[in-house]
């Protein structure tokens, strides 16, 4: 008798842990891949030729006619070299992609980890062109079969989504990180452009706004690989007129952007950081090696030199990203680089808050018109609840060196 109640006891105790495993989990969704192979004949393909692709969650419920369409970061290639070295991998060609993508943070399906957004309809839009979608050159060369055809892609991935049933919808949040983040800001007029009027429609960049400063040898690069950029993809005829009449063309476009925007971006952006103030070419001793990968591992100078790109960071931006009403803003002072797509950062109950506001609470309540939402945080080290992961715990690989 004493070991039947024994064995229950345990199979109860067992049967909590299993229940309250569940309810902590963040990891239940994977999405699948759907190659957009309409596409191939109207030129729109990866810089290998292949189809461009999208994972689909459909919505349901509240969330039926409320779309969100996330497009994939992954940094760029600015000459044939950078591009043929990424031709062959998942962010160049979809032949190199899994047939299904985790969803998690932003594009969580579960209500207590996404609170607004779960039961949209979401769309990851899988980056192959290293342009953040801006590049369209008729020709290829047939030696290298290097396609540039970013803004071929991202029209006729939008086109099968609207076929999907986004032509309908009553919501729509364009959102992305790094270089998604960029393409986000970049096609947010003509994303909101392809949707009836009675739709609200806003957008969110995810570490996607890049400064143009001297790294710490002195040098100006940064606005020189972004103009390569834009020449080598043809991108300037997919940039805003305002912008390039005005001046050289660049991948720089907030202040034209009318569309409703949310910045979201971490003052210390360990990949600016890493790719632009302290890139190897700079530091050919390694000295900045232990601080780019932990901020913690700075010395007084390195953190010296940090806080003066924090400075010219929140100045540039303050300058160019304008005051309307109608923009959200979350600067944080981590050191991070995306943090909408990783459930630690997007809402736990450890995640980053920035006047008391988790990133999502903040996102959500503007989106909806709940709470505007505009704060920049004090300067490192002065938020405990970042994460300052520097690459580390499951985020964004860094790309090399620009």
């Amino acid at each position: 008798m004493a070991e039947s109640r024994l064995l229950r006891g345990k199979c109860f105790l067992l049967s909590v842990c299993l229940v309250l495993l569940s309810l902590t989990r963040t990891d239940g969704l994977y999405a699948p891949i759907t190659y957009v192979t309409s596409g191939v004949a109207k030129g729109a393909v990866c810089l290998d030729g292949s189809p461009p692709a999208y994972n689909f969650d459909k919505g349901y419920g509240t969330g039926i006619n409320s779309w969100l369409v996330q497009l994939e970061g992954g940094g760029w290639c600015h000459n044939v070299t950078s591009c043929l070295a990424r031709k062959n991998t998942r962010l160049g060609s979809s032949k190199q992609m899994g047939n299904q993508l985790a969803f998690s943070g932003i594009m969580s399906n579960r209500r207590q980890f996404n609170p607004d957004f779960y039961n949209w309809n979401r769309v990851k839009v899988r980056y192959c062109d290293g342009s953040s979608f801006t590049g369209d050159v008729e020709k290829f060369d047939q030696a290298t079969n290097l396609h540039f055809r970013g803004a071929r892609v991202w029209l006729a991935v939008m086109e099968e989504l609207l076929a999907k049933g986004m032509r309908n919808a009553e919501n729509a949040l364009l959102s992305g990180c790094s270089a998604g983040g960029l393409a986000t800001i970049m096609h947010c007029d003509s994303f909101r452009a392809l949707l009836p009027m009675g739709t609200k429609v806003k957008c969110l960049s995810d570490a996607g706004y890049f400064i143009n400063v001297k790294d710490i040898a002195g040098a100006s690069h940064i606005q020189a690989y972004f103009s390569q950029v834009v020449s080598l993809h043809g991108s300037a005829k997919n940039l805003p007129l305002s912008c390039t009449r005005r001046l050289r063309p660049s991948l720089n476009v907030i202040q034209q952007v009318r569309t409703p925007v949310f910045l979201l971006n971490a003052a210390y952006d360990y990949w600016q950081i890493r790719n632009i103030l302290a890139p190897a070419d700079a530091d050919p001793h390694g000295s900045w090696n232990a601080c780019k990968l932990e901020i913690s591992s700075c010395s007084p100078l390195q953190i010296k030199t940090m806080q003066a790109f924090r400075m010219q960071f929140l100045k540039t931006l303050m300058s160019k990203s304008g005051n309307s009403t109608s923009r959200g803003l979350y600067i944080d002072s981590c050191y991070s680089h995306c943090q909408t797509e990783f459930q630690a950062t997007w809402y736990m109950a450890d995640s980053p808050v920035l006047g008391k506001t988790k990133i999502a609470t903040a996102v959500g309540g503007w989106f909806y018109d709940r709470r505007s939402f505009a704060k920049i945080d004090c300067p490192y080290p002065c938020n405990p609840t970042c994460h300052n992961t520097g690459g580390s715990g499951g985020m964004v690989p860094v790309q090399p060196n620009v």
